[in-house]
């Protein structure tokens, strides 16, 4: 399979190294206004998205822009027939405009996927596995604590990611979004949300703090508890973003800051490691090549991928409830999409 990506910003470097790693696929081009970023990528270079959608002519579209982009590359893409288009979150610029384009791929026939690749690290996939195998019996409620330790100060994110201090919606909008799918992914339909939102760095717009609480379909409570301000214990605070515990009848899964997952029997003090510490040496557990991975194996076997955006409208339906919430200070009911 032909793939080209689009945009060669800070975190096109995970795409670019996972798509290079993937078997069976050929890299064609990477295209960003800026050509000096695209050539320093060491692929095929680009300026213009016509120019790579014509000349590269890939099977795959990996769109890693802005969501202002996102509309008008995935048309362009459409226009030129490419039959997979993978976009990065957030997923455009509003509710609106998501279902639009999601709508026009649908009407192409071709595949549209959300790049939400939490669900996608090691230690989700073996923490849904080990539910699914009843190790924790009936699960109840799970909880996560994102603990990145990277927003205090005037100078916070300016290093990496600058236009975080300019986004009017920050945690839940850019971040928390990843744990709404993960939930979901683990647990089931989100059917109502609660949340408590602050902003506690004045050197940026939006929130960077905050608890939001799910009710799932099957009766699982889960929680989401962020500050951005606050670090874990972890050498690199970037692996899992923090800790988390996922509790049921009969034992405990325990997330810890190095990617390892462990198992505590109900009543019993021992636990049992079932995923060691990451070692990947690459971002989330080398979750960014797990979801390109998935992708590529569905698209060969004629199967739907994960994260469709037709799937993903659920997660930002979510996304606005959290805000209303946090907004009018109480519970909300969520509808179906």
């Amino acid at each position: 399979m032909k793939v080209a990506c689009l945009g060669a910003g800070y975190f096109s470097r995970f795409h670019i190294d996972a798509w290079q790693r993937v078997p069976g696929v050929d890299l064609v081009g990477v295209c960003d206004r800026n050509l000096a970023a695209a050539e320093a990528t060491g692929q095929p270079a680009f300026a213009d998205a016509g120019a790579l959608l014509a000349e590269a002519k890939p099977d795959i579209l990996d769109v890693i822009l802005p969501p202002a982009a996102h509309a008008t590359a995935i048309e362009a893409a459409l226009e030129a027939g490419v039959s997979a288009i993978i976009c990065q979150k957030p997923f455009c610029t509003s509710m609106e405009e998501a279902q639009a384009v999601a709508a026009r791929a649908k009407a192409a026939g071709a595949q549209l996927i959300v790049h939400e690749n939490f669900r996608f690290q090691p230690w989700y996939r073996i923490i849904r596995k080990a539910i699914s195998d009843g190790l924790i019996g009936t699960p109840l409620q799970a909880s996560f604590r994102f603990r990145p330790g990277d927003g205090q100060g005037p100078h916070a994110y300016l290093d990496r990611q600058p236009y975080f201090q300019q986004m009017p919606r920050f945690l839940i909008h850019e971040t928390a979004v990843h744990w709404i799918d993960t939930f979901q992914f683990l647990f089931g339909p989100v059917e109502a949300v609660y949340a408590d939102l602050v902003r506690l760095n004045p050197a940026i717009a939006g929130e960077d703090a905050g608890h939001v609480v799910f009710d799932h379909a099957g009766g699982v409570r889960s929680h989401f508890n962020g500050n951005r301000l606050l670090d874990h214990a972890a050498q690199n605070t970037r692996c899992t973003m923090g800790d988390g515990v996922f509790e049921g009848t009969q034992g405990v899964l325990t997330l810890t800051g190095d990617g390892a997952v462990h198992l505590r029997g109900f009543g019993n003090l021992e636990t049992k490691v079932l995923l060691g510490p990451d070692n990947s040496g690459t971002f989330g557990g080398d979750c960014v090549f797990h979801l390109q991975s998935h992708v590529v194996e569905a698209l060969r076997n004629g199967k739907t991928p994960e994260n469709t955006a037709q799937d993903y409208l659920s997660v930002m339906k979510i996304e606005e409830a959290i805000y209303r919430s946090g907004n009018e200070g109480r519970k909300l009911q969520i509808n179906g999409v």
